[in-house]
C-alpha cells in the first residue's frame, strides 16, 4: 500500500503562522495610530525620555517624507505599490513558508506594508507619531508599520547573508 505524501511545508497551512503574525503586526499598528490620532492633534507632541517623543504628524509620501509634495498622485502610486507588494509577499510565503528568517521578514514587511495602505486610503496619508531626537537632530517621525519594515528589511539581509555563507 502506498504511503500518503504529507502536505509540504509551504502549502497554505504552513503559511498561516507568518499570515498571523502579519495580522497581529497590522492591528498592533492601526490600534497605536487610532490612538494618536485620538488623543493628539495634528503638531502635538509629548516629551517621554530626553531623547523620544510621541508626535502626531502626517506623511504624505514613503519613507522620509519622499516624494511628498508631489501634488497628490503619490497615495495612489504608494498604495498600489504596497497592495503589489503584499500580493507577491503571500505568493513568496507559500513557496517559502518552512524558511523560518526568511518567512519571518517576509511576515513583517507585509503587516507593516498593509498598514501603511490602510492609512493611505482611510486618511490619504500615514499617520506617523515616534519621534527620536539627540542633541537637536530629529530623525523622521515613524510607525510600528515602518519599524516592523525595516526588521523585515535587516531579517531578509541576515537571511541571505547566512544563506550565502551556508553555500560556502
Amino acid at each position: 500500500m502506498a504511503k500518503a505524501k504529507s502536505a509540504p511545508a509551504s502549502s497554505a497551512g504552513g503559511m498561516l503562522p507568518w499570515l498571523a503574525l502579519a495580522l497581529l503586526l497590522l492591528v498592533a499598528d492601526q490600534l497605536t495610530k487610532t490612538l494618536v490620532l485620538g488623543y493628539y492633534q495634528l503638531g502635538d507632541s509629548t516629551v517621554v525620555t530626553p531623547f523620544f517623543n510621541l508626535v502626531r504628524v502626517h506623511n504624505f509620501g514613503a519613507a522620509f517624507s519622499f516624494l511628498a509634495s508631489a501634488g497628490g498622485w503619490q497615495r495612489w502610486f504608494f498604495t498600489a505599490l504596497g497592495l503589489a507588494a503584499a500580493l507577491f509577499i503571500v505568493w513568496m510565503l507559500r513557496a517559502h513558508a518552512g524558511q523560518k528568517l526568511f518567512s519571518f521578514a517576509l511576515a513583517c514587511i507585509l503587516g507593516g506594508a498593509l498598514g501603511n495602505v490602510i492609512d493611505r486610503l482611510m486618511h490619504g496619508y500615514v499617520v506617523d507619531f515616534l519621534d527620536f531626537h539627540w542633541a537637536g537632530w530629529h530623525f523622521p517621525a515613524f510607525n510600528l508599520a515602518d519599524s516592523a519594515i525595516t526588521v523585515g528589511a535587516v531579517c531578509l539581509v541576515l537571511d541571505e547573508l547566512l544563506r550565502v555563507r551556508h553555500s560556502q
